[in-house]
């Protein structure tokens, strides 16, 4: 059978990838070394090959033309010529089919067999053995998409960064098992957008939800063989196309579709994206895409030996941001989640594997030079997870203005505090009051910090108060695998139990940690599930676990009800009190002629804290007093914001403490929002109290208290607050 004739025009090089413009398809490669690029094109179902045509036309490294007859639904992929020489940096090698760094949609899954490695696996020479299987039968192929969407009104919501609160959640996992959903968009992007789960999210009263990785990756070889899947997906293969196992239709308007019901719930869409390294590993890994078009371009390579790459990330390979054409990469695929699929922010995976010029971490690298100046990047929500696995990688509150942070030291202070560790009261206090040890000197603002308490990688919430030590062997990786330093505390038994005094305390350990997060000043981010006590029963690495272990467990218990209506009570009152959500840091001094200072910190018998309580070892009790009239912050129209006077009450002794309330303001009736040592959160006793007299504050407890006596418009009884 004959194959399909293919008129040829010279087209453009830019924009790189297959665009279609309604009368035909360019397409374009960049490869500073290739000698020849094939474009191959594929029937409708991707398995025979229909055509193999040369672009001939290369212009400043970019290899391109126009087929005129070319139409949205072609699939096609790329063979790339030139030498296979590993010890000079070079892995070109034309048998191996390879997908388009640019690709809109990626059709299909990979096969695995030794021939998607460009080197003979098993010869004595390693990698230096060139391979020349074919590889087309296990590569997935990429497809030309229209790009046309009816979006209708659909504007970002663009929520300011301190009223924001941020979910993470797993498209899968989220809504996998939630029986309300269709059982045929369980999973999927367009699950996500079903009524009901929409609704759970607005009742819950989150801003943003947090996306783990859905650019197309890719499930590696040995998970596939032991029966497990990179569940996570922090492996990506392609840039721009959304991975269509979380589509039910197939199609990347699903994923729009999605987008737009969320914005018109007022939520935002951020996703984690993961641009600094691919799946193509080390020397040893397979060639899909970017080794056989220009490994020497994409990868950082070591300088004295350009077989091997510079691995800053624990994953085999890094970027090679250095190179111009891979920044460009990067930025249009940004460009293009915010421009074509109106997501409202990122949060960049080891991030500062980013910043790499050279070596060292450069916080004024040129990747943050571009964003800065870009018109569409500088005005989306960027995050930063500020560390990576290189020498001085560990770079938390370093990131340039303009961007906030993953908050590990938040994490893991707020966490010893809890488990009871010595001398933590002076950490604590820059925690709850948004670190301004780490963010104030740059110029950045508390909202820099991101604070967390438990995400994706490592102990939920549950397992975080139930197991002092990770149990990972459903990994098939003996148990060597995750963090060991975890700062958990199981409250007096591994796992679970029937003991009722350790699950009484184990749930107002979580009650502790939740309501230290939402009190205190900067971003809350919660982890999807950790409202309503999910568990992965120990397994603090559960990266490929795409099961059940992982997913959301939609089910209600009475306790898991009430730790569920807990959080969304929090979130509440978070959202009616401007002082938990300050956009300047706190100055420890009368503000603007105020009565009292802005911030006061409270010893047990009433009084201020003096620098020798601070340095107490045995110190695990805390009050803070916060003035509501002592703001030096605006509205939108230049009012003068104002909130009630709060006092915060932390304490993580075991024993009960008598809190002396402060004098002033004088005659002041006081009364308990939040108490975490009551299932719900509410005193059933007592709710008022009054200047100088002494609260009741429990072992192991949170309490929140407002001045009652004088009450701002903004918080009014009928929100069922105070």
């Amino acid at each position: 059978m004959s194959r399909p004739h293919w008129t040829l025009w010279p087209g453009a090089p830019y924009p790189l990838g297959a665009t279609w413009d309604g009368e035909g398809v360019n397409f374009a490669l960049f490869s500073e070394h290739a000698e020849r690029v094939d474009l191959c094109l594929f029937d409708s179902g991707g398995k025979r090959e229909l055509s193999r045509v040369e672009l001939k036309w290369q212009t400043d490294q970019v290899f391109h033309a126009y087929l005129p007859e070319a139409r949205p639904g072609l699939l096609y992929a790329y063979r790339v010529h030139g030498p296979y020489d590993p010890e000079r940096g070079h892995r070109f090698n034309a048998h191996k089919l390879l997908l388009d760094p640019y690709a809109r949609h990626v059709v299909g899954q990979i096969r695995w067999s030794d021939a998607l490695f460009g080197y003979r696996i098993g010869s004595p020479k390693a990698d230096l053995q060139i391979d020349r299987r074919d590889s087309a039968a296990g590569m997935p192929r990429c497809q030309v998409i229209d790009t046309a969407f009816t979006w209708g009104e659909d504007r970002h919501p663009r929520t300011p960064w301190h009223d924001t609160v941020i979910y993470e959640l797993h498209v899968k996992g989220f809504t996998a098992l939630n029986e309300r959903v269709p059982p045929a968009l369980r999973g999927t992007y367009a699950g996500l957008a079903t009524a009901p789960v929409v609704a759970y999210l607005k009742r819950l009263g989150v801003t943003a939800v947090e996306l783990m990785p859905v650019h197309a990756f890719v499930d590696d070889r040995n998970l596939v063989a032991q029966g497990l899947r990179n569940y996570w997906g922090y492996n990506s293969i392609g840039y721009f196309a959304p991975d269509m196992r979380y589509s039910s239709t197939g199609q990347v308007d699903e994923f729009k579709t999605m987008v737009k019901v969320l914005h018109s719930a007022g939520i935002e869409v951020i996703l984690d994206v993961v641009y600094n390294h691919t799946a193509e590993g080390n020397q040893l890994g397979p060639t899909l895409c970017f080794r056989g078009i220009d490994n020497a371009a994409y990868y950082r390579l070591l300088h004295d030996d350009r077989r091997h790459y510079m691995d800053y990330t624990g994953c085999g390979n890094t970027l090679n941001m250095r190179h111009p054409r891979v920044l460009q990469l990067i930025m249009d695929s940004l460009r293009y989640w915010v421009q074509e699929m109106h997501v409202d922010g990122f949060r960049f995976d080891l991030a500062s594997a980013l910043a790499r010029e050279l070596h060292a971490v450069d916080r004024l690298g040129a990747f943050f030079d571009i964003i800065h100046q870009d018109p569409v990047l500088s005005q989306v929500k960027l995050i930063a997870e500020p560390w990576d696995l290189g020498e001085g990688g560990y770079q938390v509150g370093n990131f340039p203005v303009g961007w906030t942070e993953w908050n590990g030291r938040y994490r893991d202070s707020a966490r010893a505090y809890w488990k009871g560790d010595e001398a933590m009261l002076g950490d604590m206090a820059y925690r709850l009051t948004g670190s301004s040890d780490l963010y104030e000197s740059s110029g950045r603002r508390p909202y820099a910090s991101i604070n967390f308490i438990t995400c994706h990688d490592g102990f939920t919430l549950h397992d975080l108060v139930s197991y002092n030590h990770k149990h990972n062997e459903a990994n098939c990786e003996d148990n060597r695998d995750g963090e060991d330093h975890n700062l958990s505390w199981n409250c007096g038994q591994e796992g679970p139990t029937d003991n009722g005094h350790i699950q009484a305390l184990r749930a107002r350990q979580k009650r502790n940690l939740l309501a230290t997060l939402f009190l205190s000043q900067g971003i809350p981010m919660l982890a999807a599930g950790d409202e309503r006590g999910r568990s992965q029963q120990g397994n603090n690495n559960a990266y490929c676990q795409d099961n059940a272990l992982s997913w959301l467990d939609w089910s209600l218990d009475e306790e898991r009800q009430g730790l569920l209506n807990f959080v969304c009570r929090l979130i509440r009152l978070r959202r009616k009190h401007p002082a938990l959500r300050r956009r300047q840091f706190f100055r420890g001094h009368h503000v603007n002629g105020g009565r009292t200072k802005d911030l006061t910190w409270l010893r047990p018998d009433g009084e201020e804290m003096t620098e020798v309580d601070w340095h107490q070892p045995f110190g695990r009790v805390l009050g803070m007093f916060v003035a509501g009239d002592a703001f030096e912050e605006y509205d939108e129209r230049g009012r003068k914001i104002q909130d009630s006077d709060l006092i915060l009450l932390f304490n993580a002794h075991h024993a009960a403490v008598e809190f002396r309330l402060p004098d002033e303001p004088a005659r002041t009736r006081w009364a308990v929002l939040i108490d975490t040592h009551y299932d719900d959160g509410e005193r059933p006793d007592r709710r008022n109290f009054h200047s100088h007299e002494y609260y009741p504050l429990q072992g192991r407890s949170v309490a929140v208290l407002v001045n009652t006596s004088r009450v701002v418009p903004m918080v009014r009884e009928a929100d069922g607050l105070i």
